[in-house]
């Protein structure tokens, strides 16, 4: 410490005078911004309690079988897909698995050049009757809604042929999580119903992985508070993009009022769009909540313990993983605010009532409100290097707010305000993850604020060089992610419920082919083979769906180029090829089915890593390995079981010795 000189001093008071003008307005603003809040949470625990005392004692909840009574309508579900191809599948597949309804189809829409994407979408018609792939006639990306709008073009088309139209038209994301229950649901609503917005959480991220928790708290709070009071004021609820659906009657006024389909292709967030414009023409939006179970992976208390699964109980919904990363995180949150806060006030303007413009004003908030923050966060770090120099320097600690006793009540009045935002935020955290999560939410609220303030200052960048220079405004799509089976709580199934899922074979084929199975100890798929039941590429996709392993196309040029990787008896036991290395150099190797336990470590033993498994078909597998060996090897028999398989090759392997001493 030492005695600081005159001028330094005097420089610290002016710094000190210019802050206190600082922190005042920003206290000021941080007041009306928690009015606004307050606004809402005094009506939505109102409301909690009045239902709570005169609703719910009267009205009976609705039950799951009251949606199990109501007979089918058709229903469509849209999924748009730019580079969706390491999802997709996983997406479709668990969505058909899960979903207890019959009367839908699935229409995914992909782009020209996206071959990936076309490819395993490809795969999905194929096996399912009820996926359709509707193809965007120009280059990708485009934007989200311009291949919406091939999509509809496409469901109007299909509906055309159909007996009755399609109820109700649902729009999904590749990432999206189902319940069995939702499409009961949006059926017992439809028609009355036109906009059906269920709500989107995240599924449970780590401890430590702040910026992905960040969704979880927000998505836990906002729908769950803030939707459901803007329903009860405004009447009205925008699509939050995923789990929406939308009446026959809504999807035709939308197609009526856009240019060019219903989706406006000049905004970033059509779905906030689509709801102002359906609310505008005076139809119907609810946020629908009906208590259902999710199975849950749930992990043990700030990772103490082992992961456990459990059942709870919370509003059907849509789930899905969101970025976990800083930059991935603020881009996809700049798109949201362009879209919402920017584009729907230059597009949209401002609504017919009070109560929806008094919302309008709540989204457009957010442009501003993580700026705020982050100014309130500046202004605190600033008084503290202020008041550690003052103590260095040996002079009297300088003040950060005027001693004015309106800036004090107004200072006590935010910390208030601070306190019940947290409260709240560890409340609803903590109703769906569990009381470590809510905890936990408490810090990654400051992280939240930077992400929100990132995603701001980006919109702002991207709007003005848009208006001062004319750069296009793109669509920054963000990466998506698909949880495993683990994650989702699912047990392996069997082949063939995967094959009846699919419409591949009968149920009365089925039992009639495990009666077989049970007297001849044979695969269900060579049984079914034999048969004529099912051709061999059906048989190799539902084993690969089984396994959770991706398909392989065997080229015997390939096969021969990489004999050398493994030895050939190796090969023939474990009835195996060799493909190659992929490009981060793991050893790729082709199968019919997945390998056991001892195969497995043996091609491990024998590789000096563990092998990447492909499935292919039985054919491919025993040409490619007549193949290897010149057609000198007597193969066993494809499909016998393990013992008598390994029999067949030791006689046959004895055979070649006897033939061929060499």
């Amino acid at each position: 410490m030492f005695e600081a000189p005159h001028y330094l001093i005097e420089f610290l008071r002016g710094y000190s005078d210019v802050l206190q003008v600082v922190a005042v307005v920003v206290t000021i603003l941080l007041a009306l911004s928690a009015i606004d809040d307050l606004f809402v949470d005094v009506v939505f625990w109102i409301r909690q309690v009045w239902r709570g005392l005169f609703i719910r004692p009267r009205h009976p909840r609705l039950q799951e079988q009251a949606l199990l009574d109501k007979p089918e309508q058709p229903i469509a579900i849209m999924l748009p897909a730019w580079r969706e191809y390491d999802v997709i599948e996983a997406m479709v597949e668990n969505a058909i698995r899960t979903l207890n309804y019959s009367d839908y189809r699935i229409f995914i829409g992909v782009y020209a050049n996206d071959p990936e994407t076309r490819a395993e979408v490809d795969r999905l018609t194929q096996r399912h009757r009820r996926v359709v792939k509707v193809d965007v006639p120009r280059d990708g990306p485009t934007s989200k809604a311009d291949c919406l709008n091939f999509i509809v073009a496409d469901i109007f088309r299909v509906e055309a042929t159909m007996d009755r139209p399609f109820a109700g038209v649902i729009l999904h994301d590749s990432e999206d999580v189902l319940h069995p229950l939702e499409l009961k649901f949006f059926n017992y609503l439809l028609p009355r119903k036109d906009l059906i917005q269920l709500p989107v959480v995240s599924l449970e991220r780590g401890y430590h992985e702040l910026v992905a928790g960040t969704y979880m708290d927000e998505f836990a709070e906002w729908h769950a508070k803030d939707l459901v009071v803007r329903e009860a004021i405004a009447h009205a609820v925008p699509s939050a993009g995923v789990g929406t659906c939308f009446s026959r009657k809504a999807l035709q006024v939308l197609a009526d009022d856009g240019e060019g389909g219903p989706f406006n292709t000049a905004t970033l967030t059509e779905d906030y769009d689509i709801g102002a414009r359906l609310s505008a023409a005076g139809l119907s939006s609810i946020i629908a909540r009906f208590p259902v179970a999710f199975r849950v992976t749930r992990r043990s208390f700030f990772g103490l313990g082992p992961e456990r699964q459990t059942t709870l109980v919370m509003p059907l919904c849509v789930r899905e993983y969101f970025p976990n990363t800083f930059r991935t995180s603020y881009r996809q949150k700049a798109r949201w605010t362009l879209g919402i806060a920017i584009q729907g006030w230059t597009q949209l303007g401002w609504a017919r009532t009070p109560t929806a413009n008094y919302f309008l004003v709540r989204d457009r908030k957010a442009l501003f409100s993580p700026i705020l923050g982050v100014a309130a966060y500046v202004v605190v770090l600033n008084y503290g290097l202020l008041t550690l120099t003052t103590w260095l320097i040996r002079t009297e600690p300088l003040p950060l707010f005027p001693d004015w006793a309106w800036v004090h009540a107004l200072l006590f009045f935010n910390l208030i305000a601070l306190a019940l935002r947290a409260v709240q935020r560890v409340y609803f955290v903590s109703r769906i993850y569990g009381i470590a999560q809510g905890v936990i939410a408490l810090p990654r609220m400051v992280v939240g604020t930077l992400i929100n303030f990132a995603a701001s200052m980006r919109a702002i960048r991207q709007y003005a060089g848009h208006v001062l220079f004319g750069h296009k405004i793109v669509w920054d799509k963000t990466a998506h992610e698909f949880p495993s089976d683990a994650v989702l709580a699912h047990e392996r199934r069997r082949l063939g419920e995967i094959l009846t899922t699919w419409q591949a074979i009968s149920e009365a084929e089925l039992a009639e082919a495990l009666e077989e199975q049970r007297r001849r100890h044979r695969p269900l798929g060579r049984l079914l083979l034999d048969r004529g039941r099912l051709d061999e590429e059906t048989l190799a996709e539902a084993i690969a769906v089984q396994s959770g392993l991706p398909r392989a196309t065997v080229a015997l040029d390939q096969v021969r180029a990489n004999a050398a990787l493994l030895p050939i008896d190796l090969c023939v036991r474990a009835q195996i090829l060799p493909l190659g290395r992929n490009p981060e150099g793991k050893v790729m190797i082709a199968g019919a089915r997945p390998l056991s336990e001892a195969d497995r470590a043996s091609v491990a033993a024998a590789l000096g890593q563990d092998p990447i498994l492909l499935i292919a078909r039985e054919s491919e597998i025993e040409a490619g390995l007549r193949a290897l060996g010149g057609g000198r090897i007597t193969l066993p028999p494809f499909g016998l079981p393990p013992l008598t398989a390994e029999f067949n090759l030791k006689q046959a392997s004895s055979a070649e010795a006897r033939r061929d001493p060499s």
